[in-house]
């Protein structure tokens, strides 16, 4: 009996293992579709690509999987969240450099920095001029920076006002959650989605426009909703590590158990959070049932 029991975990051991290995060297594309009232000029459908966490992860020769797939959805408009690269000591960022200098050449690209960005950001006396290097040979390419900035585009005749929020890298202390409510995200940004107003954007306003708050660390959920976005695209907890069917992540990357908030669509009255299993992984490289993805969503007017 003792010798079944071993042998069963074992094989056990050994699946776990084989899916790990498989699930960090594959990704899948996630479809969303959101529906709302406030989608009203919208005259056809509109295609939202968000990438999130790719932490230098490479998917075929020089990303070629990943810019298939980003080929292949054919959007309107590209949104991504931050860490694409891994924000460490003599660790080059030209992975993640070399696939987003691509983006652009697909639609229109508006990127908000996660903390491994704003780790190099704050901190020019270890990472040198990498982080200035970086963002701007990715705007030379095209790429549209929301540093607490925003901006209101139209696409398909729907007004959208994308903002880009950069919280500090303290509020990313292991063990530690800092006191974050909507008017510090007013605060942050310099708009709020019912005033409007930035000298240099056009910031979220009630003028028709349909508001979509880019925020890296979903660990502040309430303060984003309260803040009143329509849409909430969040990423950094790459799905929770291990994910539990029913349950969702195990852990957040600050040591908290059980996000609320870990890898899905969740719905509050008129708004809506997506929050992104990420692209990749670095540290703890273990994902189990829980597939890299590339998310893809889908608004449409109600």
């Amino acid at each position: 009996m003792k010798v079944l029991l071993a042998l069963t975990a074992v094989i056990i051991l050994a699946a776990a293992v084989f899916e790990i290995y498989r699930e960090i060297h594959h990704f899948c594309i996630t479809r969303y579709e959101v529906k709302s009232a406030r989608l009203s000029g919208m005259y056809r459908e509109t295609k939202i690509l968000f990438l999130s966490d790719l932490h230098n992860r490479i998917y075929g020769y020089g990303n070629r999987g990943l810019m298939q797939a980003v080929r292949e959805e054919k959007p309107d408009l590209i949104l991504i969240g931050g860490d694409m690269l891994v924000g460490k000591e003599n660790v080059p960022y030209d992975t993640a450099l070399d696939f987003v200098r691509q983006l652009p050449a697909v639609c229109r690209v508006f990127y908000v920095n996660g903390n491994h960005e704003g780790r190099m950001k704050e901190n020019p006396e270890i990472y040198n001029s990498a982080y200035e290097e970086y963002m701007c040979s990715l705007k030379k390419a095209g790429v549209v920076f929301l540093e607490n900035e925003s901006c209101t585009i139209t696409l398909n005749g729907q007004k959208l006002s994308v903002c880009g929020l950069e919280l500090p890298v303290r509020t990313y202390r292991k063990f530690h959650k800092s006191d974050i409510d909507a008017d510090d995200i007013s605060e942050y940004l310099g708009c709020s989605p019912e005033t409007g107003g930035l000298a240099e954007y056009p910031a979220a306003n009630r003028d028709g426009s349909f508001t979509i708050l880019l925020a890296h660390n979903p660990a502040y959920m309430d303060a984003y909703l309260d803040w009143g976005a329509d849409l909430i695209l969040s990423g950094h907890l790459h799905g929770g590590l291990i994910r539990i069917p029913g349950l969702g992540g195990i852990v957040t990357p600050q040591g908290f158990l059980f996000p609320k908030y870990s890898g899905e669509m969740t719905r509050k009255g008129g708004q809506t959070v997506i929050v992104s299993r990420g692209l990749g992984s670095h540290t703890l490289n273990i994902r189990l049932f829980n597939t890299p993805e590339l998310v893809s969503i889908t608004l449409v007017p109600e």
